[in-house]
Protein backbone atom coordinates (compact mmCIF):
# COMPACT_ATOMS: atom_id res chain seq x y z
CA UNK A 1 0.00 0.00 0.00
CA UNK A 2 1.14 3.07 -0.75
CA UNK A 3 2.46 5.50 2.17
CA UNK A 4 0.45 8.48 0.90
CA UNK A 5 -2.82 8.48 -0.06
CA UNK A 6 -3.56 9.62 -3.81
CA UNK A 7 -4.03 13.26 -5.23
CA UNK A 8 -3.66 14.68 -8.17
CA UNK A 9 -1.49 17.71 -8.28
CA UNK A 10 -3.60 20.66 -10.38
CA UNK A 11 -4.41 22.07 -6.54
CA UNK A 12 -8.61 21.85 -7.58
CA UNK A 13 -10.77 19.93 -4.95
CA UNK A 14 -10.60 16.17 -5.31
CA UNK A 15 -14.07 14.20 -5.85
CA UNK A 16 -13.97 10.77 -5.50
CA UNK A 17 -16.78 8.79 -6.62
CA UNK A 18 -17.45 5.02 -5.50
CA UNK A 19 -19.89 2.83 -8.20
CA UNK A 20 -20.38 3.48 -11.63
CA UNK A 21 -24.28 2.75 -11.62
CA UNK A 22 -26.54 5.17 -12.14
CA UNK A 23 -25.90 7.33 -9.62
CA UNK A 24 -22.30 7.36 -10.07
CA UNK A 25 -22.43 7.73 -13.49
CA UNK A 26 -24.58 10.40 -14.23
CA UNK A 27 -22.96 12.21 -10.72
CA UNK A 28 -19.37 12.39 -13.16
CA UNK A 29 -21.27 13.50 -15.98
CA UNK A 30 -22.54 16.27 -14.23
CA UNK A 31 -18.93 17.25 -12.90
CA UNK A 32 -16.55 16.64 -16.43
CA UNK A 33 -15.41 20.22 -17.26
CA UNK A 34 -15.62 21.49 -13.72
CA UNK A 35 -12.93 22.88 -11.93
CA UNK A 36 -12.45 19.58 -9.85
CA UNK A 37 -10.79 16.29 -10.37
CA UNK A 38 -12.86 13.54 -10.13
CA UNK A 39 -11.62 9.57 -9.40
CA UNK A 40 -14.30 7.11 -10.50
CA UNK A 41 -13.90 3.86 -8.65
CA UNK A 42 -15.77 0.46 -9.85
CA UNK A 43 -14.97 -3.25 -8.82
CA UNK A 44 -16.35 -3.67 -12.55
CA UNK A 45 -14.85 -1.96 -15.51
CA UNK A 46 -18.42 -0.89 -17.36
CA UNK A 47 -21.66 0.93 -16.29
CA UNK A 48 -24.59 -1.92 -15.86
CA UNK A 49 -28.14 -0.83 -17.24
CA UNK A 50 -29.58 -3.00 -14.63
CA UNK A 51 -33.38 -2.84 -15.69
CA UNK A 52 -32.70 -4.96 -18.67
CA UNK A 53 -30.64 -8.06 -17.24
CA UNK A 54 -33.55 -10.27 -17.78
CA UNK A 55 -33.43 -9.02 -21.66
CA UNK A 56 -29.89 -10.67 -21.30
CA UNK A 57 -30.84 -13.33 -19.45
CA UNK A 58 -33.46 -14.11 -21.77
CA UNK A 59 -31.19 -14.17 -25.11
CA UNK A 60 -33.10 -10.81 -26.59
CA UNK A 61 -29.77 -8.34 -25.83
CA UNK A 62 -26.66 -9.18 -25.32
CA UNK A 63 -24.17 -7.71 -22.46
CA UNK A 64 -22.42 -5.17 -24.28
CA UNK A 65 -25.61 -3.73 -25.20
CA UNK A 66 -26.34 -3.24 -21.49
CA UNK A 67 -22.61 -2.86 -20.45
CA UNK A 68 -20.53 -0.12 -22.03
CA UNK A 69 -17.27 -0.09 -20.68
CA UNK A 70 -16.61 2.98 -18.14
CA UNK A 71 -13.34 4.29 -19.68
CA UNK A 72 -14.81 4.78 -22.85
CA UNK A 73 -17.38 6.60 -21.51
CA UNK A 74 -15.48 9.17 -20.27
CA UNK A 75 -12.59 8.57 -22.65
CA UNK A 76 -12.25 12.36 -23.85
CA UNK A 77 -13.03 14.13 -19.91
CA UNK A 78 -9.73 14.95 -19.06
CA UNK A 79 -11.08 15.72 -14.89
CA UNK A 80 -12.14 12.30 -14.81
CA UNK A 81 -9.74 9.06 -13.79
CA UNK A 82 -11.94 5.67 -14.29
CA UNK A 83 -10.07 3.27 -11.81
CA UNK A 84 -11.26 -0.28 -11.23
CA UNK A 85 -10.63 -1.75 -7.70
CA UNK A 86 -12.94 -2.91 -4.81
CA UNK A 87 -13.25 -0.34 -2.34
CA UNK A 88 -11.77 -1.76 1.18
CA UNK A 89 -12.53 0.47 3.62
CA UNK A 90 -13.37 4.80 3.51
CA UNK A 91 -12.27 6.57 6.41
CA UNK A 92 -14.51 9.73 6.35
CA UNK A 93 -12.48 11.48 9.26
CA UNK A 94 -9.14 11.06 7.26
CA UNK A 95 -11.11 11.42 4.28
CA UNK A 96 -9.63 8.50 2.74
CA UNK A 97 -11.04 5.98 0.31
CA UNK A 98 -8.72 2.46 0.02
CA UNK A 99 -9.28 0.33 -3.00
CA UNK A 100 -7.68 -3.05 -4.07
CA UNK A 101 -7.17 -4.76 -7.03
CA UNK A 102 -5.32 -8.15 -6.94
CA UNK A 103 -2.08 -7.15 -4.47
CA UNK A 104 -2.42 -3.58 -5.57
CA UNK A 105 -3.98 -1.50 -2.48
CA UNK A 106 -4.10 2.41 -3.05
CA UNK A 107 -5.57 4.96 -0.92
CA UNK A 108 -7.33 7.82 -2.46
CA UNK A 109 -7.51 11.62 -0.71
CA UNK A 110 -10.50 13.37 -1.34
CA UNK A 111 -12.34 16.54 -0.51
CA UNK A 112 -15.84 15.38 -1.65
CA UNK A 113 -17.33 11.16 -1.41
CA UNK A 114 -19.92 10.12 -3.67
CA UNK A 115 -20.95 7.09 -2.60
CA UNK A 116 -23.19 5.11 -5.27
CA UNK A 117 -22.41 1.45 -4.99
CA UNK A 118 -25.39 0.20 -5.11
CA UNK A 119 -27.10 -2.69 -3.65
CA UNK A 120 -26.66 -6.69 -4.25
CA UNK A 121 -29.29 -9.59 -4.13
CA UNK A 122 -31.42 -9.71 -0.54
CA UNK A 123 -32.38 -13.03 0.84
CA UNK A 124 -34.33 -12.15 3.93
CA UNK A 125 -31.45 -13.62 6.10
CA UNK A 126 -30.91 -17.41 4.12
CA UNK A 127 -28.31 -16.31 2.17
CA UNK A 128 -27.88 -19.84 1.48
CA UNK A 129 -30.53 -19.70 -0.92
CA UNK A 130 -28.48 -18.12 -3.65
CA UNK A 131 -26.56 -21.14 -4.17
CA UNK A 132 -29.49 -22.39 -5.73
CA UNK A 133 -31.09 -19.73 -6.97
CA UNK A 134 -29.15 -16.59 -7.91
CA UNK A 135 -30.69 -13.02 -8.29
CA UNK A 136 -29.63 -10.74 -10.90
CA UNK A 137 -27.74 -8.17 -9.92
CA UNK A 138 -24.72 -8.56 -12.58
CA UNK A 139 -23.37 -9.22 -16.04
CA UNK A 140 -22.39 -12.60 -14.38
CA UNK A 141 -25.94 -13.05 -12.07
CA UNK A 142 -27.76 -12.76 -16.32
CA UNK A 143 -25.23 -14.98 -17.74
CA UNK A 144 -25.73 -17.79 -15.20
CA UNK A 145 -29.38 -17.79 -15.27
CA UNK A 146 -29.18 -18.01 -19.17
CA UNK A 147 -27.08 -20.63 -19.07
CA UNK A 148 -29.40 -22.34 -16.26
CA UNK A 149 -32.24 -21.85 -18.35
CA UNK A 150 -30.77 -23.55 -21.36
CA UNK A 151 -29.15 -26.22 -19.68
CA UNK A 152 -33.38 -27.21 -17.90
CA UNK A 153 -34.53 -27.28 -21.99
CA UNK A 154 -31.67 -29.44 -22.78
CA UNK A 155 -31.74 -32.05 -19.99
CA UNK A 156 -35.25 -32.13 -20.68
CA UNK A 157 -34.36 -33.49 -24.25
CA UNK A 158 -32.91 -36.43 -22.57
CA UNK A 159 -35.29 -37.03 -19.50
CA UNK A 160 -36.81 -40.28 -19.64
CA UNK A 161 -38.77 -39.69 -16.29
CA UNK A 162 -41.97 -38.16 -16.68
CA UNK A 163 -41.42 -36.54 -13.04
CA UNK A 164 -37.78 -35.40 -13.91
CA UNK A 165 -38.51 -33.90 -17.21
CA UNK A 166 -41.88 -32.08 -15.39
CA UNK A 167 -39.06 -30.94 -12.90
CA UNK A 168 -36.78 -29.42 -15.04
CA UNK A 169 -39.68 -27.78 -17.44
CA UNK A 170 -40.70 -25.77 -14.00
CA UNK A 171 -38.99 -22.37 -13.59
CA UNK A 172 -39.48 -20.57 -10.41
CA UNK A 173 -39.41 -16.91 -9.83
CA UNK A 174 -39.34 -15.79 -6.49
CA UNK A 175 -40.35 -12.01 -6.18
CA UNK A 176 -43.68 -10.18 -8.15
CA UNK A 177 -41.87 -6.70 -8.41
CA UNK A 178 -40.62 -5.35 -11.86
CA UNK A 179 -37.67 -7.36 -12.26
CA UNK A 180 -39.99 -10.82 -11.99
CA UNK A 181 -42.87 -10.09 -13.56
CA UNK A 182 -40.19 -9.42 -16.67
CA UNK A 183 -38.59 -12.58 -16.24
CA UNK A 184 -41.56 -14.52 -15.68
CA UNK A 185 -42.82 -13.02 -19.02
CA UNK A 186 -40.00 -13.82 -20.86
CA UNK A 187 -39.85 -17.15 -20.27
CA UNK A 188 -42.56 -17.67 -20.88
CA UNK A 189 -42.70 -16.57 -24.73
CA UNK A 190 -39.07 -18.63 -24.91
CA UNK A 191 -40.86 -21.35 -24.08
CA UNK A 192 -44.07 -20.87 -26.45
CA UNK A 193 -42.74 -19.47 -28.82
CA UNK A 194 -38.88 -19.10 -29.52
CA UNK A 195 -38.27 -22.26 -28.82
CA UNK A 196 -41.62 -24.28 -29.63
CA UNK A 197 -40.28 -26.25 -32.51
CA UNK A 198 -36.40 -26.75 -31.46
CA UNK A 199 -36.48 -30.01 -29.60
CA UNK A 200 -38.26 -33.33 -30.35
CA UNK A 201 -38.89 -35.30 -27.45
CA UNK A 202 -41.27 -33.09 -25.81
CA UNK A 203 -42.95 -29.75 -26.31
CA UNK A 204 -41.28 -26.61 -24.69
CA UNK A 205 -44.91 -25.49 -24.00
CA UNK A 206 -45.35 -27.70 -21.05
CA UNK A 207 -42.77 -25.75 -19.32
CA UNK A 208 -44.30 -24.27 -15.94
CA UNK A 209 -43.31 -20.89 -14.93
CA UNK A 210 -44.31 -19.86 -11.44
CA UNK A 211 -44.54 -16.76 -10.15
CA UNK A 212 -44.36 -16.81 -5.93
CA UNK A 213 -44.67 -13.80 -3.97
CA UNK A 214 -45.60 -13.15 -0.29
CA UNK A 215 -47.44 -9.48 -1.07
CA UNK A 216 -51.27 -10.39 -1.75
CA UNK A 217 -50.54 -8.77 -5.19
CA UNK A 218 -48.56 -8.38 -7.94
CA UNK A 219 -46.13 -5.20 -8.74
CA UNK A 220 -47.43 -3.37 -5.02
CA UNK A 221 -46.09 0.01 -5.93
CA UNK A 222 -48.07 -0.15 -9.20
CA UNK A 223 -50.99 0.22 -7.12
CA UNK A 224 -54.20 -2.30 -7.46
CA UNK A 225 -55.24 -1.89 -10.77
CA UNK A 226 -52.31 -1.74 -12.67
CA UNK A 227 -50.78 -5.16 -10.49
CA UNK A 228 -54.26 -6.69 -11.67
CA UNK A 229 -54.00 -5.65 -15.11
CA UNK A 230 -50.07 -7.64 -15.18
CA UNK A 231 -51.35 -10.73 -13.52
CA UNK A 232 -53.65 -11.35 -16.14
CA UNK A 233 -51.62 -10.76 -18.84
CA UNK A 234 -48.91 -13.45 -17.59
CA UNK A 235 -51.35 -15.38 -16.46
CA UNK A 236 -52.61 -15.18 -20.50
CA UNK A 237 -49.25 -15.97 -21.25
CA UNK A 238 -49.21 -19.63 -19.16
CA UNK A 239 -48.09 -18.39 -15.81
CA UNK A 240 -48.94 -19.56 -12.94
CA UNK A 241 -49.11 -16.52 -10.17
CA UNK A 242 -48.97 -17.33 -6.36
CA UNK A 243 -49.27 -14.83 -4.17
CA UNK A 244 -49.32 -14.49 -0.41
CA UNK A 245 -46.35 -17.30 -0.99
CA UNK A 246 -43.75 -17.19 1.90
CA UNK A 247 -40.86 -19.09 0.56
CA UNK A 248 -39.48 -21.30 3.49
CA UNK A 249 -36.82 -23.28 1.75
CA UNK A 250 -35.24 -23.57 -1.13
CA UNK A 251 -32.40 -26.02 -2.47
CA UNK A 252 -31.59 -28.14 -5.47
CA UNK A 253 -34.64 -29.94 -5.53
CA UNK A 254 -37.21 -27.08 -5.81
CA UNK A 255 -38.70 -24.57 -3.89
CA UNK A 256 -40.93 -25.13 -0.68
CA UNK A 257 -43.78 -21.55 0.82
CA UNK A 258 -45.88 -21.26 3.31
CA UNK A 259 -48.98 -20.06 2.00
CA UNK A 260 -49.96 -16.78 4.70
CA UNK A 261 -53.87 -17.48 3.97
CA UNK A 262 -54.21 -20.84 5.09
CA UNK A 263 -50.58 -21.80 6.34
CA UNK A 264 -50.71 -25.01 4.00
CA UNK A 265 -47.02 -25.66 2.74
CA UNK A 266 -46.22 -26.54 -0.80
CA UNK A 267 -43.30 -27.60 -1.89
CA UNK A 268 -42.36 -27.01 -5.92
CA UNK A 269 -40.23 -29.62 -8.03
CA UNK A 270 -37.84 -27.39 -10.21
CA UNK A 271 -34.19 -27.20 -11.24
CA UNK A 272 -34.02 -23.61 -13.06
CA UNK A 273 -34.77 -20.99 -9.38
CA UNK A 274 -34.13 -17.21 -9.73
CA UNK A 275 -34.85 -14.76 -6.88
CA UNK A 276 -35.83 -11.30 -7.55
CA UNK A 277 -37.59 -10.71 -3.92
CA UNK A 278 -35.22 -8.27 -2.11
CA UNK A 279 -32.10 -5.93 -1.94
CA UNK A 280 -29.09 -5.55 0.31
CA UNK A 281 -27.09 -2.32 0.22
CA UNK A 282 -23.23 -2.16 -0.14
CA UNK A 283 -21.55 -3.06 2.82
CA UNK A 284 -20.35 0.44 2.57
CA UNK A 285 -22.93 2.14 3.66
CA UNK A 286 -22.68 -0.01 7.00
CA UNK A 287 -19.29 1.15 7.35
CA UNK A 288 -19.54 4.54 7.02
CA UNK A 289 -22.32 4.43 9.14
CA UNK A 290 -20.79 3.42 12.13
CA UNK A 291 -18.27 5.50 11.51
CA UNK A 292 -20.96 8.57 11.88
CA UNK A 293 -22.72 7.16 14.56
CA UNK A 294 -25.86 6.27 12.47
CA UNK A 295 -28.04 3.06 12.25
CA UNK A 296 -28.57 1.47 9.04
CA UNK A 297 -31.90 0.23 8.11
CA UNK A 298 -32.95 -3.60 8.02
CA UNK A 299 -31.95 -3.27 4.06
CA UNK A 300 -28.41 -1.98 5.11
CA UNK A 301 -29.42 1.63 3.83
CA UNK A 302 -27.79 4.67 5.41
CA UNK A 303 -30.23 7.30 6.62
CA UNK A 304 -28.97 10.75 4.89
CA UNK A 305 -29.58 14.46 5.52
CA UNK A 306 -31.31 16.54 3.22
CA UNK A 307 -28.72 17.37 1.13
CA UNK A 308 -27.64 13.68 1.16
CA UNK A 309 -24.87 13.80 3.19
CA UNK A 310 -24.40 11.49 6.27
CA UNK A 311 -24.35 13.19 9.61
CA UNK A 312 -21.51 16.19 10.32
CA UNK A 313 -20.06 15.03 7.15
CA UNK A 314 -21.50 17.25 4.61
CA UNK A 315 -18.66 16.24 2.02
CA UNK A 316 -19.98 12.72 2.32
CA UNK A 317 -23.25 12.09 -0.04
CA UNK A 318 -24.97 8.74 -0.05
CA UNK A 319 -27.26 8.34 -2.86
CA UNK A 320 -29.35 5.75 -5.10
CA UNK A 321 -29.79 2.36 -3.33
CA UNK A 322 -27.85 3.03 -0.55
CA UNK A 323 -29.53 5.57 0.84
CA UNK A 324 -32.51 5.87 2.95
CA UNK A 325 -34.85 9.25 2.97
CA UNK A 326 -38.17 10.22 2.83
CA UNK A 327 -38.97 6.18 1.58
CA UNK A 328 -37.81 7.01 -1.64
CA UNK A 329 -37.65 3.40 -3.57
CA UNK A 330 -34.31 1.99 -5.10
CA UNK A 331 -35.01 2.88 -8.64
CA UNK A 332 -32.61 3.96 -11.03
CA UNK A 333 -33.99 7.92 -11.25
CA UNK A 334 -33.47 8.31 -7.57
CA UNK A 335 -29.98 7.32 -8.26
CA UNK A 336 -29.32 9.33 -11.40
CA UNK A 337 -31.00 12.43 -9.52
CA UNK A 338 -29.53 12.10 -6.37
CA UNK A 339 -25.99 11.53 -8.52
CA UNK A 340 -26.68 14.86 -10.14
CA UNK A 341 -27.90 16.94 -7.23
CA UNK A 342 -24.51 16.00 -5.42
CA UNK A 343 -22.65 17.15 -8.17
CA UNK A 344 -24.68 20.36 -8.49
CA UNK A 345 -23.91 20.92 -4.93
CA UNK A 346 -20.12 20.37 -5.14
CA UNK A 347 -19.74 21.94 -8.54
CA UNK A 348 -21.27 25.30 -6.85
CA UNK A 349 -19.25 25.08 -3.55
CA UNK A 350 -15.99 25.17 -5.69
CA UNK A 351 -16.83 27.25 -8.11
CA UNK A 352 -13.46 29.25 -7.61
CA UNK A 353 -11.38 26.30 -7.41
CA UNK A 354 -12.09 26.31 -3.68
CA UNK A 355 -13.89 24.89 -1.54
CA UNK A 356 -16.53 27.28 0.04
CA UNK A 357 -17.69 26.54 3.72
CA UNK A 358 -20.69 26.54 5.52
CA UNK A 359 -22.41 27.20 1.66
CA UNK A 360 -26.25 27.12 2.23
CA UNK A 361 -27.97 24.18 0.44
CA UNK A 362 -31.35 23.73 -0.91
CA UNK A 363 -32.74 20.24 -0.07
CA UNK A 364 -32.99 17.17 -2.25
CA UNK A 365 -36.50 16.80 -4.05
CA UNK A 366 -37.25 13.76 -6.09
CA UNK A 367 -39.40 14.43 -9.30
CA UNK A 368 -41.51 10.88 -9.67
CA UNK A 369 -40.80 10.02 -13.24
CA UNK A 370 -43.07 6.93 -12.81
CA UNK A 371 -42.61 3.34 -13.09
CA UNK A 372 -42.96 0.77 -15.91
CA UNK A 373 -42.76 -2.81 -16.48
CA UNK A 374 -42.93 -4.63 -19.57
CA UNK A 375 -44.69 -8.10 -19.25
CA UNK A 376 -44.39 -9.39 -22.84
CA UNK A 377 -44.11 -8.03 -26.27
CA UNK A 378 -46.93 -5.60 -26.54
CA UNK A 379 -48.14 -5.41 -22.95
CA UNK A 380 -46.60 -3.05 -20.65
CA UNK A 381 -47.95 -1.19 -17.40
CA UNK A 382 -46.77 2.38 -16.31
CA UNK A 383 -47.56 4.39 -13.69
CA UNK A 384 -46.49 8.67 -13.82
CA UNK A 385 -48.33 10.13 -11.02
CA UNK A 386 -52.09 9.20 -11.63
CA UNK A 387 -51.80 8.50 -15.16
CA UNK A 388 -51.76 4.58 -15.61
CA UNK A 389 -50.99 3.17 -19.25
CA UNK A 390 -51.26 -0.40 -20.17
CA UNK A 391 -50.89 -2.59 -23.26
CA UNK A 392 -49.32 -1.68 -26.34
CA UNK A 393 -48.91 2.24 -25.42
CA UNK A 394 -47.55 1.17 -22.27
CA UNK A 395 -45.24 -1.09 -23.80
CA UNK A 396 -44.03 2.00 -26.82
CA UNK A 397 -43.53 4.25 -23.39
CA UNK A 398 -41.97 1.56 -22.13
CA UNK A 399 -39.33 1.44 -25.39
CA UNK A 400 -39.14 5.14 -25.37
CA UNK A 401 -37.61 5.69 -21.86
CA UNK A 402 -35.28 2.13 -21.85
CA UNK A 403 -33.73 3.34 -25.07
CA UNK A 404 -33.60 7.07 -24.09
CA UNK A 405 -31.50 5.94 -21.23
CA UNK A 406 -29.16 3.29 -22.62
CA UNK A 407 -25.76 4.69 -23.20
CA UNK A 408 -24.03 5.11 -26.65
CA UNK A 409 -25.85 5.54 -29.67
CA UNK A 410 -24.48 1.92 -31.16
CA UNK A 411 -25.98 0.65 -28.09
CA UNK A 412 -29.31 2.34 -28.71
CA UNK A 413 -29.30 1.06 -32.36
CA UNK A 414 -28.52 -2.15 -31.93
CA UNK A 415 -30.86 -2.49 -29.04
CA UNK A 416 -33.86 -1.15 -31.61
CA UNK A 417 -32.96 -3.83 -34.25
CA UNK A 418 -33.02 -6.71 -31.47
CA UNK A 419 -36.18 -5.46 -30.35
CA UNK A 420 -37.46 -5.02 -33.82
CA UNK A 421 -36.47 -8.70 -34.53
CA UNK A 422 -37.98 -10.08 -31.31
CA UNK A 423 -41.31 -8.59 -32.47
CA UNK A 424 -41.11 -9.68 -36.50
CA UNK A 425 -39.89 -13.21 -35.48
CA UNK A 426 -39.35 -15.63 -32.80
CA UNK A 427 -36.05 -16.29 -32.91
CA UNK A 428 -33.49 -15.01 -30.40
CA UNK A 429 -29.95 -14.49 -30.85
CA UNK A 430 -28.27 -14.67 -27.50
CA UNK A 431 -29.28 -17.57 -26.39
CA UNK A 432 -25.55 -19.10 -26.05
CA UNK A 433 -24.59 -20.69 -23.11
CA UNK A 434 -21.37 -22.26 -22.00
CA UNK A 435 -20.19 -23.91 -18.74
CA UNK A 436 -18.08 -21.39 -17.99
CA UNK A 437 -21.12 -19.14 -17.36
CA UNK A 438 -22.99 -21.82 -15.52
CA UNK A 439 -19.81 -22.85 -12.99
CA UNK A 440 -18.21 -19.95 -13.15
CA UNK A 441 -19.36 -18.65 -9.62
CA UNK A 442 -18.36 -21.64 -7.69
CA UNK A 443 -14.98 -21.38 -9.10
CA UNK A 444 -14.90 -17.29 -7.79
CA UNK A 445 -16.05 -18.67 -4.63
CA UNK A 446 -13.20 -21.26 -4.72
CA UNK A 447 -10.44 -18.56 -5.64
CA UNK A 448 -11.44 -16.57 -2.87
CA UNK A 449 -11.15 -19.53 -0.51
CA UNK A 450 -7.67 -19.62 -1.93
CA UNK A 451 -6.16 -16.65 -2.26
CA UNK A 452 -8.15 -13.73 -0.27
CA UNK A 453 -9.43 -11.93 -3.72
CA UNK A 454 -11.00 -13.15 -7.15
CA UNK A 455 -8.72 -11.35 -10.00
CA UNK A 456 -6.62 -14.71 -10.19
CA UNK A 457 -3.93 -12.33 -10.29
CA UNK A 458 -0.11 -13.39 -8.92
CA UNK A 459 1.44 -11.44 -6.23
CA UNK A 460 4.49 -10.40 -6.19
CA UNK A 461 6.46 -13.22 -4.41
CA UNK A 462 5.75 -15.86 -7.04
CA UNK A 463 2.94 -17.35 -8.57
CA UNK A 464 -0.43 -18.30 -6.63
CA UNK A 465 -1.31 -21.32 -5.03
CA UNK A 466 -3.64 -22.31 -7.45
CA UNK A 467 -1.10 -21.92 -10.57
CA UNK A 468 0.98 -24.52 -8.39
CA UNK A 469 -1.32 -26.67 -7.60
CA UNK A 470 -0.70 -26.67 -3.42
CA UNK A 471 -4.43 -27.19 -2.61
Amino acid sequence: MTETPYRPRTGRPHVVIVGSGFGGLFAARKLKDENVDVTLIDRTNHHLFQPLLYQVATGILSSGEIAPPTRQIFDGEQNIRVVKGEVTDIDVDGRTVTSKLGDRVQAWEYDYLIVAAGAGQGYFGNDHFAKYAPGMKTIDDALEIRSRIIASFEHAELANDPAERERLLTFVVVGAGPTGVELAGQLAELANRTLKSSYRSYNPHAARVILLDGAPQVLPPFGKRLGRNAQKQLEKLGVSVKLNAMVTDVNEYGVTYKNAEDDSVETIPSYCKIWSAGVAASPLGKMIADQTGIECDRAGRVPVNPDLSVGEHKNVFVVGDMMSLDGLPGVAQVAIQGGEYAADLITAETEGGEIAENAAREPFEYFDKGSMATVSRFAAVVKMGKVEVTGFLGWVLWLAVHLMFLVGFRNRLVSVISWGLNVLTRDRYQLVSTRQQMYARTAIDRLIELTGDDTGIRDKKGISEIERGDK
